[in-house]
């Protein structure tokens, strides 16, 4: 195979000098070349390929100071290396040596300054080794939190910034709490709730303002509560409580799809 050897450039924007390069005697039998596997390249894919076929020269390049050849080179250096390379400035490095780390060191990176890193340590961690993470500031590392919390723990964040994660714990929640969501202000989250409830629970929301609740009471509240609902103002509510009054069984079955449609 023939490769274009001008078209190589370094992190520099320098061209790649194969003839100059301390890795040359590598390249007779495949385990470099340019524009595929090069430690000098600019593209981290090929720095990726060169450490896939010589992971012995993984541990000279961990203080690189390109930060694409430091991250390649953790994935392949020896993993008494890399607890050093926690501090690296850079996050794509930190993650890259963290990830072959025991989970002790993750730890250490909970509070990283970068989402990123941190995002991916949520999605590591499990029950208690997640708690410092409940009041992170990026949303979405308080959403990994409050998939992965034990569900006696989610409580924790019942009263978070953030919709998405209240949702998640009105859909974990033990059912006991549920009822701490009947005012939520965002009818999304008090539509996981609803779902969730009690069919004696449910006469609360009877007069809910959004119509995706009032729907969920109508498929599932006792019947005295569902003939508040045959004049609601939402032609799927009315619907769904007539068909409960008049012995049909509502509409469970389309209630997937109509919420969908609907919402």
């Amino acid at each position: 195979m023939s490769f274009d050897i001008d078209g190589a450039i370094d992190w520099l924007g320098q061209p790649v000098e194969c003839d100059a390069c301390p890795h040359r005697d590598r390249r007779a039998d495949g385990r470099c070349a340019p524009l595929r596997a090069c430690v000098f390249d600019r593209y981290a894919r090929r720095i990726d390929r060169f450490f896939d076929q010589n992971p012995d020269l993984a541990r000279g390049y961990v203080a690189h100071p390109y930060f694409e050849a430091r991250a390649c080179a953790a994935k392949a250096a020896d993993v008494f290396l890399l607890p050093a390379m926690l501090n690296d400035p850079e996050e794509a490095v930190r993650w890259s040596a963290a990830r072959r780390l025991p989970k002790r060191y993750l730890l250490k990176l909970r509070n990283d300054p970068h989402r990123e890193v941190r995002i991916r340590v949520a999605g590591r961690l499990e029950d208690a080794d997640l708690l410092p993470m409940i009041d992170d500031e990026d949303y979405y590392v308080r959403q990994i939190v409050a998939r992965r919390l034990p569900a006696d723990l989610v409580y924790l964040l019942a009263c978070d910034p953030d919709v998405e994660v209240r949702r998640i714990v009105a859909q974990r929640i033990d059912g006991a709490q549920l009822s701490r969501f009947l005012r939520d202000p965002e009818g999304a989250v008090r539509v996981e709730a609803a779902k969730r409830m009690k069919a004696d629970d449910l006469r609360d929301l009877v007069r809910d303002a959004d119509w995706r609740v009032r729907f969920e009471v109508a498929q599932r509240a006792d019947l005295d509560e569902i003939a508040r609902l045959v004049d609601d103002e939402d032609p799927i509510v009315r619907e769904a409580a007539m068909e409960r009054l008049a012995g049909g069984g509502g509409n469970a079955a389309a209630a997937p799809h109509v919420l969908k449609e609907r919402s």
